[in-house]
Formats: C-alpha cells, sequence, structure tokens
C-alpha cells in the first residue's frame, strides 16, 4: 500500500511540474484575451463565430504552446467572450496535442508523413465534432459583460498578472488537479510495467484498449510526441498510438469537468461519445496504412511507463526514492515555473480574502489624469494581438533553443556517452538507467537541430541514428535484469554505434 501511494503521489507531482510551464502560458494568454482583446477582440480573433471559426480555432492552437491543463483557464475565458462553443472545443482539443517544438520532434519518426496524416486527422475531427456541436446545440455562446478597459502603461501588464492570480484561486485550479488526478488514478490501477506489452500491431483491440488508458491519462505535448516515437521504433499499434496522442494529449479529466459545468452533463456526455467515436474510426483507419514497413516488432516498450505504478510492491525505501526521482527529473525551467506558480496561487489566495471588492482591479481601470506628451497610447487590441503574435513567434524561436546547433549536440552526447558506457561496465545500473533516456533523446534532436539548420537528413544519416537507438534500448534490458556481461558488451556496442553516427552526421 505505501508503495502505490507514494507512486500516486510521485505521479501527480510529475505531472504537475511537467505542466507548469504551460499553465503558465495558458494563463498568460486568458489575461490577455481578457485585459488587452477584450471580448469582442476575443471573438474576432476566433473568426467571429463565423464559418471560419473552426479552422482558426484549429490553426491558433496549433501555434500556441499550451496543454490540456494549460488550456482550462484560455477555454474558460473564451467562453466568457461569447465564442461559439464549436470554436472553443476546437482549440481546446487542438492546442494541446501540438505545437511547433513538438511537431519538429515528430520528425524524427521513420516517415515525417505520419506527423502530417495525424495534424490533418485532428483537423478533421475538430471540424466534424466542431459542427456536429453548433448544429446540435446552436445557442451556447452566453458572453458576459465587456470587461472595462485597463489605463495605459504598466498598468497594463501588471493586470495580466493579477487577473492570472485571481484565475488560479478560483475553479481553474480546482479542474487542473482534476486533471491530474487522473495520472494519479492509472498509476493506481496499472501495475509497474503493466503496458510494456500493450498496444502491439498485431492486436485488433489495441485502439479500444489505449483509449481507455488515454481517457483518464494526460500527457504534455512533448511527452506525446515522445512516446509517438517510441511507438514507432518499437512496431506498435499506429491506431493505438493516434488515439494516445488525440485523447492522451488533447484531454483530460479536469477539461471534461469544465465542460459539465459549462455545457452540463448531457451536452458533455454526447460530446465526448462522438469524440471517442471518430478517433477510434480514424485510428483503425490509419492502423494499416500508416504502419511503419521494415520494423521488427519489439514485443516491449516502456513507453507507457509514465501511466503505471513507479514503484512495484515490494520497493524498499519508496518515500526516498519518490524525493529522488523529482529532484532528478526537474529541469531549471520547471523550477522556475513552479516557483512563479506558488507566487501567483498565494498572491490569488490573498486577494481573495482581502480584496473581495476587487479594489485592485479598480485601482487598474483608473484613467489618468492627463494624456502623456510624448508617448504614443497604443490601443488594448493592438498590445494584445502583437502580445499573441510574439507568443507564437516566441514559441517558434524556443524551436532553435531547445534544438541546439549540432556541435553542441555533440558536446552533450559525448558526455551522455561516457557516462552511459562507463556506468554499464561498473555496474552502476541506477546511473545507465538515469541516462539512457537522455541519451535517446540527444539523438532525435540532433535531427531536428540539422533539418532546422539546413543540413540533409538522408536515409543513411537516420539508420546510423537508429541503429545507436536500437543499441540502446537492448542496453537498457540489460540493465533493468542487471545482467553484468551482456550490459558491457552492449555498452561497447553502444559506444561504436555514436561513433558511427558522429562520422556519418559530419558537416
Amino acid at each position: 500500500m505505501e508503495s502505490l501511494l507514494w507512486g500516486a503521489a510521485l505521479r501527480f507531482f510529475q505531472a504537475l511540474v511537467q505542466a507548469t510551464p504551460t499553465i503558465l502560458v495558458g494563463l498568460v494568454v486568458a489575461g490577455v484575451f481578457r485585459r488587452l482583446l477584450g471580448h469582442a477582440g476575443t471573438r474576432r480573433f476566433f473568426g467571429d463565430n463565423t464559418w471560419r471559426s473552426l479552422p482558426q480555432a484549429w490553426l491558433v492552437g496549433m501555434l500556441l504552446p499550451v496543454c490540456s491543463l494549460g488550456v482550462i483557464p484560455v477555454v474558460r475565458e473564451m467562453r466568457r467572450a461569447g465564442v461559439s462553443g464549436g470554436a472553443i472545443l476546437a482549440f481546446g482539443l487542438t492546442a494541446p496535442l501540438f505545437n511547433p517544438i513538438s511537431v519538429l520532434y515528430g520528425l524524427t519518426l521513420a516517415d515525417p508523413l505520419v506527423i502530417l496524416t495525424f495534424s490533418f486527422c485532428s483537423l478533421v475531427i475538430v471540424t466534424v465534432v466542431g459542427i456536429a456541436w453548433d448544429r446540435l446545440f446552436p445557442h451556447t455562446a452566453q458572453p458576459e459583460p465587456e470587461p472595462p478597459r485597463v489605463a495605459y502603461g504598466v498598468r497594463r501588464m501588471l493586470s495580466i498578472a493579477v487577473f492570472g492570480a485571481r484565475e488560479l484561486a478560483g475553479p481553474t485550479s480546482g479542474y487542473i488537479g482534476a486533471g491530474l488526478l487522473g495520472v494519479a488514478l492509472l498509476s493506481l490501477l496499472l501495475p509497474a510495467g503493466y503496458l510494456q506489452t500493450a498496444a502491439e500491431h498485431d492486436d485488433p483491440w489495441a485502439p479500444l484498449f489505449m483509449t481507455a488508458v488515454a481517457i483518464p491519462a494526460y500527457a504534455a505535448p512533448m511527452t506525446a510526441m515522445v512516446q509517438l516515437a517510441s511507438m514507432f521504433q518499437h512496431g506498435n499499434s499506429v491506431g493505438a498510438a493516434f488515439t494516445l496522442l488525440v485523447l492522451g494529449a488533447g484531454a483530460n479529466l479536469g477539461l471534461v469537468a469544465w465542460m459539465v459545468g459549462a455545457y452540463g452533463v448531457r451536452r458533455t456526455g454526447i460530446w465526448f461519445a462522438l469524440l471517442t467515436g471518430i478517433v477510434v474510426g480514424l485510428a483503425y483507419g490509419v492502423d494499416g496504412p500508416l504502419y511503419p514497413h521494415g520494423v521488427e516488432p519489439a514485443g516491449h516498450t516502456h513507453a507507457f511507463d509514465i501511466y503505471c505504478a513507479p514503484f512495484a510492491p515490494s520497493t524498499p525505501q519508496v518515500m526516498q526514492k519518490t524525493f529522488r526521482i523529482l529532484q532528478e527529473k526537474i529541469a531549471p525551467h520547471e523550477t522556475v515555473a513552479m516557483i512563479v506558480l506558488t507566487a501567483l496561487i498565494l498572491a490569488g489566495i490573498g486577494l481573495a480574502r482581502c480584496d473581495r471588492q476587487h479594489r485592485v482591479e479598480a485601482w487598474l481601470e483608473q484613467r489618468p489624469a492627463d494624456s502623456p506628451r510624448l508617448d504614443v497610447v497604443l490601443p488594448g487590441p493592438v498590445l494584445g494581438g502583437v502580445a499573441l503574435l510574439s507568443l507564437i513567434a516566441f514559441s517558434v524561436l524556443g524551436c532553435y533553443i531547445y534544438y541546439p546547433s549540432p556541435a553542441e549536440v555533440f558536446e552533450e552526447m559525448q558526455i551522455v556517452n561516457a557516462e552511459v558506457v562507463s556506468s554499464a561496465s561498473s555496474k552502476d545500473w541506477d546511473t545507465a538507467l538515469y541516462w539512457i533516456p537522455i541519451y535517446d533523446d540527444w539523438t532525435r534532436k540532433l535531427q531536428v537541430s540539422m533539418f532546422l539548420r539546413g543540413e540533409s537528413l538522408t536515409p543513411y544519416r537516420r539508420a546510423k541514428a537508429l541503429v545507436l537507438r536500437e543499441k540502446l534500448e537492448l542496453l537498457e534490458h540489460a540493465v533493468e535484469d542487471q545482467e553484468i556481461e551482456p550490459a558491457r558488451r552492449l555498452g561497447l556496442a553502444v559506444n561504436r554505434a555514436y561513433r558511427r553516427m558522429r562520422d556519418a552526421c559530419a558537416p
């Protein structure tokens, strides 16, 4: 029981830490909608409830870097602005699926056509579901009164922070918590390693089984794309991969809970039945045509381990291991995001208790007595548009930061290669298991980095990277079983594969 409870806590906090940066982005986007664009500007941004609303919401969702938890404050503000239900659902489903960084990661798959097909299928899903929603429930848009304009200057920026704090102190945190509880629930229901033989290509029930797993799951866009790459590498079911991407990354229990509160149980049930029906149908449709040729099914994968219990029942010192894993896995930018999110929550609680009359907002909305003589006062919608375009531009710029130059990648890979080979040879199993997934990730970052900088990803270069990943996977299995001689031998094989890949990818 102790291992189950600590395992659920670990999965909960791992998902929270991973989601924190995109939750902050979602709060900023929602704040820009409310305080800079206003309700009318937000409706125009999403097609003004015309025929353009669905494809426009899909396109905006593809470009903004939010996850299925970070999208919750955005869809709440869209509803306040009177955006149609179909456009809200289109954005809410698409935004968590793809962003520029995750789409580029998808290029490391055997065939980039897969990502293009999955993107097109997501457009089909949101279009069909959105049109059906607007036809079945045509009067779900309920705009609230237009919020007062904020005074120009620094108060505009401060108003977005105040909005984020108020939002976190309200129902949004509850919905986010509900989404995270799905991850904890899965870890309680699925024993450690339970899904390692799931979703095989020859299993006709794989897409349906993965649908049941994906509904309560939460996956950030990058996590979902990493799982997708692993599934193609292991020859898993393409249909299962598709359902995991759409339902695991695109929805969560928190988003469903918000829909129940906003639209009612009956409407949410109809929407969810329609969504899952279309997703499963498309999953079976793409399962055969997109299956990678020449891939030998491995029959064993670690792609879904994050949905299972992290500890076996007999694992000793689970509390210490939980804190150690959290400490090792938290990235620097996630630490900063957690600090900012905590500060916003505390500020929101303070405002809710000490400023129930919203005096802070009244001060922010107070117009200055004199107009500036030299400064040009830009309208709020103009600043809002610039802010949203800046977020999109930053998302694209982030691709070059997340995928550094090949020379920098090789510097990192040289260090990681030494760690993996030495730990495998010295029987340091925990260190090896820590560095092997990082090593695999760097091989994919190398491919994307070369693509971004105009270097050719020839079949020969792809093959050398694939060989290295296959050797890493074999080494991981040997390390898990603590096989001394196979681990030492495979460590040397990994080193040789790395040198050959480095020579192949040299300019």
